[in-house]
């Protein structure tokens, strides 16, 4: 599994942080996120989601067949392989000699399901979860029938959800349901909902929203930050 690395300038060893991509993989918006979050004091490691089914390298285009693509590999591609693929880059990541062995993860979109899923690993600290797709429907991966609301009392890490009020991937009724899910198994979590469209990160395209992205991340840098701090 290809899995690319951002970190400080300055020769160091930082707490990790594992960033998944959304169903396009590494593009460049997310090559930009990533070197923003280290830029910040953090080794950020970002996996190539679906190496089993694409060369090493390969990133889809923002564009309808890519966007079938990736939502198509989205529910091909088995759970149990996406968290296999989340435990050996948190592996890697704890191993690196730049990563202090604290550990995060963040994800965007698809990335933010996988970073919910890989925060339930009890070496992660905190999460940070942007416009998570499919956890209230549970329809990641082949057979589209996840587990992930079902297993939120093993979440430990302190998760921050952040979501676009006008994202129709993730509806007011779809985003009740996981708080729901989250106050009814103690989570401790922060839940920030702002007036914005599915992806205001990317920073490209007609839904960013570089105000929002100041905002978020400022909030996502607050909590690593506090959590893995020593």
């Amino acid at each position: 599994m290809r899995t690319h690395l951002f970190r400080p300038a300055v020769e160091g060893r930082y707490p990790g942080v594992l960033l998944f991509s959304e169903i396009y993989q590494v593009t460049d918006p997310i090559r930009r996120l990533a070197a923003y979050v280290a830029g910040h004091g953090f080794c950020v490691a970002v996996p190539e989601v679906y190496h089993e089914y694409e060369r090493p390298g390969t990133v889809l285009r923002y564009d309808v067949a890519g966007t079938d693509r990736g939502n198509a590999l989205k529910v091909t591609k088995p759970v149990h392989a996406f968290d296999a693929d989340a435990v050996a880059a948190l592996d890697g990541l704890a191993m690196h000699p730049a990563c202090t062995g604290r550990l995060a993860t963040m994800g965007v979109c698809l990335g933010g399901h996988l970073a919910y899923r890989a925060a339930l690993d009890p070496r992660v600290s905190a999460a940070a979860c942007f416009y998570a797709t499919d956890i209230h429907s549970g329809t990641l991966g082949e057979g589209k029938q996840d587990d992930s609301l079902a297993r939120m009392e093993e979440l430990k890490a302190e998760t921050l959800f952040i979501w676009g009020r006008q994202d129709p991937h993730v509806p007011f009724a779809a985003r009740e349901t996981i708080r729901a899910r989250l106050e009814a198994v103690g989570a401790n979590y922060g839940w920030l909902e702002v007036n914005g469209q599915h992806a205001f990160l990317r920073d490209e395209g007609p839904r960013y929203d570089p105000a929002l992205f100041t905002q978020t991340l400022n909030a996502v840098i607050a909590l690593f930050n506090r959590t893995l701090a020593g």
